[in-house]
Order: structure tokens, then C-alpha cells, then sequence
């Protein structure tokens, strides 16, 4: 009897769990699919909650806590749930969480940012214990998208008074494949794997984020081999690796959601005119910027939405740099050398790779005959005085998109309002009435079409000097197996993943 408890305790003892580690630069505010906000709290809340349907590999919307769905008209959606799932309680999901999500959501005392998904949702019903009807007001084209939210539970939160305060978003019961264990603000976060996950429990015990508040502290823990995965800045893998580095991390470089312009306010009288606006473009070298500012590891952006999505128009070609011909645009809008454009460019501090953009604009349009003026401000000043009030000539900023983006919050001239993000007072009539054709088109590929013509539609006016798409790096540690880099990142199969 003592000999096997010995051997017991012998096996136990070289039974290592393993670990994720993982870094994080700030607190997450609150852990509840519906508040999360911030960054951080969107990205551990990802491991603890699952929404109805998701995105797979591909870019594709599949099934999640859903087994299935199927449209009943083009304004009726109707989901049915996997029997089985667990809250990490113990508890089945059914559809009186679903319910009790969307009630929450569309609660005007709760603050939630992506509410306006749900103004088209007219009701959410049950159908039974397993199966909803979702009715909306009109044929939606993001009538699928806006069920990946993360679900709430209805047992736990039924009674709460104050969502926005709630123990819960401090200690969240979710169904994702992963438990929080310990969190505290300013401290490494702590993420234990679900052993009663839907779809298998994961193949790594635990998750560790840690707390680095500045990205130099976590590329020194990353050289010294403490965190299994980071991302790297296109500076720190053509300068600051060596061989050994390489030996023990994996890069993995795709495109990036993200891209950066020049915002020309259209109620300007110098940018009325698209003579001035094409001899702009034409004076910009964007494979120079994206030499420069990336080390090559970016592309050049052609218009609004990126490559790889499946509303992305292939056949519009960024202008290549031709001074000759941007003088001549100038001179017939009646600038030369006596009379000069003149603009001022304003960006924000904290963004070195803007500001440095600023300066090769700058030197690039020069050779144009135009004269920029750089003005930087800090982030809350340049927003709140310049953005939003649209109190300038000429922005550097940038936007991140999504595989199907909403072009009316940019593109619309009804968002050209105060508030709105159509920040340049763009206007074209044709582009309003294919993005309000756009909303209510469900089929994906009629969809598809008609964001492409409105990808040309603004390419051709340029209301915006599109000017790169940079790369996201990402490191990976060489021991984690069944990594599967996708143009959606590595995430998607983290569960697989071995260490």
C-alpha cells in the first residue's frame, strides 16, 4: 500500500502542467463580453466567453454555441443551440440566455458601444429550449455578424441591478475554453483551461499574462525566452534579433486590420477642387513610405477596405509618384511657384511611425512645389479640438477595419455631422445610395459587389490620400506545436495547440 502511494506521489510530481505565457500593457476595465471596450479587456474576455456563431480560418461565419442557422425569409433568422454547453458553473446554456444578451444590449441604461448593430433586431424570441427566432425590421447585412458577441449568463445576471458595476465583470462565468484564475489591476492575469469546453478541453493547462506596461520591457522578457508569443515592430525584426533569437522563436508576418491617410477636409476651399487632391496622390511615393517607415514589411493601401477581405476592388491600382504630372494638376488649379499650395498636416504624439510619416509627406510633396507644415498634438487634444470639431485642413490618422467593415459611419454624408466619423465631410450621392443599398443586402456575394463599387466611387475621388497597411508580426515560441497562421491570425486553434 505504501509503495503505491509513493509511486503515486512520484508520478504526480513529473506531471508538469504547461503554460501559455502571454503579455499584457494595461488593466482590463471590466471581463464581460458586452463592456469590454479597451483592449485589454476584449482580449481576455475572447478566452471566456463564446457568442452563437464565429468566424472560422477562413474568414468564413460558422457555428459556435449555434449548431446551426438558417434564414426563414430575408428578415427571419433562426438559430439553433448545441445541447450540452456549459457555463463554467455548470449550468446549460439556452435560449433564455440569448434573450437575456439581447435585452441587455438594447438596455438604454447600460452603455454599450456596438448597440446601433441592434437597431434593425425588431424581436427575439424562443422557440423552445434550444431554438430562437430572431425578426428584423428589414433584410440586414450584418444580420449574422452581430450574433458573435459573447454571451451572458441569465442564471447569474437576472437579478443585477447595475451591470456597469457588477461583481461579475471582475469575476466573469463564461462557456469559453478557458477560466479566469486570478486577476488584480497592474498584475499578471492568471487563465486556467476548461476541463468541460464544448469542444474539448485545451491541450495547455494554463494561461499567465503578464503585466508589462511598456513594449521595451516586453521585448527584454521576450529575449530571454519569458513569454511564448508577442508581437514585434518591423524596427525590432530588421535590427534588434540575432541567430539566437531565431532559434528559439518562430516570426509569423501577415497583413495587419489596420491602414493610415492623409484626411483632406473637403470643405476646404484648396481641396474642392480634384485636380489639387490627384496632384496630392500623385506626388506621394507609398512604396517609399512603406520602405521606410516598415523596412518593406507593409504594403501600400489602395482604398478603404483591405486586401484579403471580400469587399476588397482588386482592380484599383494606387497612384505611382509622378512629379512631372503633379505639377502640371496644380498649375491648371492655379497654384505655381509664386502662388504655392500650402496646407498644414496635423498628427498626434505617441505615434512615432505618423510622425515620421508626416515628415516623408512633407519632403515628398515639396518636390511637388507644395509646402506642408507639420503639426502634432497630443492624442486627447488632437481629438477633442481638431478631429472631432473637424478644425483642420489636413490629418494623418488611421482606421482599423473588419472582414465585413460598414462603410455608412465613414462614407456617408449623413455622418459628416458633428459626432460622426465621416471627418472630412465626404459627399457623393451615388456612394450614399450604394451604402444604403449595401444595409439591407443579405446575400454575401450581391453584397461583395456593390462595396467594390463603392471602394472605386472613393478611390476615385480622394478624399483621403490612402497610404499604407503594415504588417503585424508575431513571434511564436518554437516548442508550442499545431500553430496554423491564417489571414486571421493564429488564435482561431489555440485550443490544439501543445507546449
Amino acid at each position: 500500500m505504501k509503495k503505491s502511494i509513493i509511486l503515486i506521489f512520484l508520478i504526480s510530481t513529473f506531471l508538469i502542467s504547461s503554460t501559455l505565457n502571454l503579455s499584457i500593457s494595461s488593466s482590463p476595465s471590466r471581463l464581460n463580453p458586452v463592456l469590454s471596450n479597451d483592449t485589454a479587456s476584449t482580449e481576455i474576455s475572447q478566452w471566456l466567453f463564446n457568442g452563437l456563431l464565429k468566424y472560422d480560418k477562413f474568414g468564413n461565419i460558422v457555428p459556435d454555441i449555434a449548431k446551426s442557422y438558417k434564414f426563414k425569409t430575408n428578415k427571419e433568422l433562426i438559430i439553433t443551440l448545441k445541447k450540452g454547453v456549459l457555463w463554467q458553473d455548470g449550468v446549460e446554456v439556452t435560449s433564455k440566455d440569448v434573450i437575456f444578451t439581447y435585452k441587455t444590449i438594447i438596455n438604454p441604461k447600460i452603455y454599450i458601444s456596438f448597440k446601433s448593430n441592434f437597431n434593425k433586431v425588431k424581436s427575439v424570441k424562443a422557440l423552445g429550449k434550444y431554438k430562437i427566432m430572431i425578426t428584423y425590421k428589414e433584410p440586414y447585412f450584418k444580420a449574422l455578424e452581430i450574433w458573435m458577441v459573447g454571451l451572458l449568463p441569465y442564471h447569474i445576471l437576472k437579478d443585477e441591478k447595475n451591470l456597469m458595476t457588477s461583481k461579475f465583470n471582475k469575476h466573469p462565468i463564461g462557456t469559453g475554453p478557458y477560466i479566469l484564475k486570478t486577476f488584480k489591476n497592474s498584475s499578471n492575469i492568471v487563465l486556467k483551461a476548461n476541463d468541460n469546453y464544448f469542444e474539448g478541453r485545451p491541450k495547455i493547462d494554463e494561461i499567465n499574462y503578464k503585466f508589462y506596461p511598456d513594449t521595451t520591457t516586453s521585448f527584454l522578457m521576450l529575449k530571454q525566452k519569458k513569454l511564448d508569443v508577442s508581437s514585434l515592430s518591423a524596427l525590432q525584426v530588421d535590427r534588434q534579433i540575432d541567430k539566437k533569437f531565431l532559434n528559439n522563436y518562430r516570426i509569423i508576418e501577415s497583413q495587419s486590420f489596420s491602414y493610415d491617410y492623409v484626411g483632406l477636409n473637403l470643405k476646404n476651399k484648396k481641396f474642392k477642387d480634384i485636380k489639387v487632391r490627384k496632384a496630392l496622390s500623385l506626388a506621394i511615393n507609398r512604396k517609399e513610405l512603406v520602405d521606410i517607415l516598415f523596412f518593406g514589411h507593409g504594403k501600400v493601401c489602395t482604398g478603404p477596405f483591405l486586401p484579403g477581405s471580400y469587399v476588397y476592388n482588386n482592380k484599383i491600382k494606387a497612384d505611382k509618384q509622378n512629379i512631372k504630372k503633379a505639377k502640371e494638376l496644380l498649375n491648371e488649379a492655379g497654384y505655381n511657384k509664386k502662388n504655392p499650395l500650402e496646407f498644414e498636416l496635423t498628427t498626434n504624439t505617441g505615434n512615432d511611425i505618423r510622425i515620421n510619416a508626416a515628415q516623408i509627406i512633407q519632403h515628398q510633396l515639396k518636390k511637388a512645389g507644395v509646402n506642408v507644415k507639420i503639426r502634432v498634438l497630443e492624442w486627447q487634444a488632437f481629438l477633442n479640438t481638431v478631429v472631432l470639431p473637424k478644425k483642420f485642413e489636413a490629418i494623418l490618422l488611421g482606421w482599423s477595419t473588419t472582414l465585413a467593415p460598414d462603410a455608412y459611419p465613414l462614407w456617408h454624408s449623413k455622418s459628416a455631422k458633428k459626432g460622426g466619423f465621416n471627418l472630412v465631410s465626404y459627399n457623393n450621392k451615388k456612394v450614399d445610395k450604394l451604402i444604403e443599398e449595401g444595409s439591407i443586402t443579405v446575400n454575401r456575394d450581391k453584397f461583395a459587389k456593390i462595396y467594390k463599387k463603392i471602394f472605386s466611387l472613393i478611390a476615385k475621388d480622394i478624399p483621403y490620400l490612402f497610404l499604407y497597411i503594415p504588417n503585424s508580426i508575431t513571434v511564436v515560441n518554437k516548442d508550442i506545436k499545431h500553430i496554423e497562421p491564417t489571414y486571421l491570425g493564429i488564435m482561431h486553434n489555440q485550443i490544439e495547440w501543445e507546449k
